[in-house]
């Protein structure tokens, strides 16, 4: 049973003519959605496409190609679309997909999605990833090199399920993408659990509401888009999060519309938390990964715990071994190319606990782990998130390993001043234990695309490689003692 297309196929009936999709002045009925939903599946099948690559930005083609492989249980493959060449390249030699759709490619298609076209990719097929596999999420990798997720229907839409049953009565009825659909977390919660709610989907394109690549933002096209299509819920990420805070802090009114606002992809402030739930947003913390299909856990209107996740959700079960949390349940089939997941487990490498009230606490990360040259141990995310809330930067990371201290390197924002920074710097220490606190800052050069994963996490070793001549100036000024 496909909860997602039956529900679809509900709103055709019932409600058929209200809005299902919208962008720009632009509208797709439920009706008219799931007709177009069959036309392309039926295309699909006829031309015997079996793995479909979707490489197109935010837009009705990509909903349609989605759904209409959800429907007819064909292997969709997103391409995220800050992947550079190679990525892609490696992407569909790796998945061996016969077909992409696409809104770039020159040549003749063999059919057309909406405003997409559709191309067979003439390569040898590989042979299917695994029997139950309807999609296939890349990962960015933190060599470069992109590692396929895969992930059954059933997982996609117990998660969807689970989300939807969490939430329960919030109120909406639009839901607003800002994240590229191709991102998991936007896919299954932004689009499978607003057509569950039967609320019409906003899917403008990632640069019309501000995002350029996976780490640049234009703030003022962001909060344009959510004053011109009032939602009643979003999915940012921290550094989004961060945007709309300061955003309000010099003048810019939230819609009312507002009701749910997700948050997740890396640790986020309780200060910031708390500066947001003061302005008015409606903010609610939560925690997943691909390979747990997405959401594991997440705080909502009727259960909400400051400095926690979340619960976790019904579809999964979170357990704490050594400190690292595990999650088994609704789990992923295994990596493409590599054997099946059979433990149905999921050692995530993030370390957290889990409370007497059951709210799962996320702590940090194992292999970002920082041990000073004075045996301490440092999750980098702990100071950054401190010094990320003073609203100064656009971005952070927070470098010790070895060292006898923590430094920091940063992206300012346009117009912060050096002693802007030191007093950030001071404020964030006042919440750190001497240990912790970051001594001393440097500019951090310019980002680039393969240093940032899809959801805004830093490739913390690619950084610091492109830094370390910096960093190294920085502890001798600061005469780091002699080994």
């Amino acid at each position: 049973m496909n909860t997602v297309i039956d529900a679809l196929k509900k709103h055709a009936n019932q409600i058929s003519n209200k809005p299902a999709l919208e962008s720009g002045s632009n509208t797709l009925s439920w009706e008219k959605l799931w007709f177009e939903v069959q036309g392309f599946a039926k295309t699909l099948q006829n031309h015997k496409i079996r793995k479909l690559a979707i490489d197109a930005d935010n837009g009705f083609g990509w909903v349609i190609a989605d759904l209409a492989c959800l429907e007819s249980q064909i292997i969709s493959v997103p391409i995220p679309p800050f992947f550079t060449a190679s990525q892609k390249e490696h992407l569909l030699k790796t998945a061996g997909v016969d077909a992409i759709l696409s809104s770039s490619i020159s040549g003749n298609p063999i059919a057309e999605c909406h405003d997409l076209s559709l191309f067979k990719h003439r390569v040898k097929v590989n042979s299917l990833p695994f029997q139950s596999c309807q999609k296939i999420t890349f990962t960015s990798g933190s060599t470069g090199s992109p590692k396929g997720v895969c992930l059954s229907a059933e997982h996609q839409l117990n998660t969807a399920q689970a989300i939807n049953s969490a939430i329960g009565s919030v109120e909406g009825d639009k839901h607003l993408c800002l994240l590229p659909l191709s991102t998991l977390l936007e896919n299954i919660a932004g689009l499978y659990v607003p057509i569950l709610r039967g609320m019409s989907i906003a899917v403008p394109s990632t640069s019309d509401v501000g995002l350029k690549g996976s780490s640049s933002l234009d703030t003022s096209k962001l909060v344009q888009s959510l004053s011109r299509f009032q939602p009643a819920s979003l999915i940012l990420t921290p550094q989004l999060l961060l945007a709309l805070v300061a955003a309000t802090q010099q003048g810019w009114t939230a819609p009312s519309s507002l009701k749910f606002i997700a948050v997740g992809g890396g640790r986020v402030s309780q200060g910031l938390l708390e500066k947001a739930h003061k302005m008015g947003l409606p903010v609610f913390e939560g925690y997943g990964l691909s390979e747990c299909c997405s959401v594991v856990s997440l705080n909502t209107p009727r259960a909400l715990k400051a400095g926690s996740t979340g619960r976790p959700l019904s579809h999964c079960q979170v357990e704490i071994n050594n400190d690292e949390v595990v999650v088994k349940g609704s789990c992923f089939l295994g990596y493409l190319g590599q054997p099946e997941n059979l433990n149905e487990a999921v050692f995530t490498g993030d370390t957290g606990y889990i409370d007497a009230s059951g709210f799962l606490h996320i702590t940090g990360r194992r292999k970002n782990l920082l041990i000073s040259s004075f045996g301490r141990n440092i999750s980098p995310e702990w100071p950054e998130s401190e010094l990320m809330q003073t609203g100064l930067f656009s971005h952070c990371l927070v470098a010790g390993d070895s060292r006898p201290f923590c430094t920091a390197l940063v992206r300012l924002l346009p117009g912060v001043t050096d002693e802007q920074v030191i007093s950030a710097l001071s404020i964030a220490n006042r919440q750190l234990p001497d240990y912790a606190q970051i001594k001393g800052w440097t500019l951090m050069a310019e980002p680039q695309a393969d240093q940032w994963t899809a959801n805004g996490r830093p490739r913390r070793d690619k950084i610091l490689q492109a830094n370390q001549r910096d960093l190294d100036k920085l502890y001798q000024q600061l005469q780091e003692p002699a080994a």
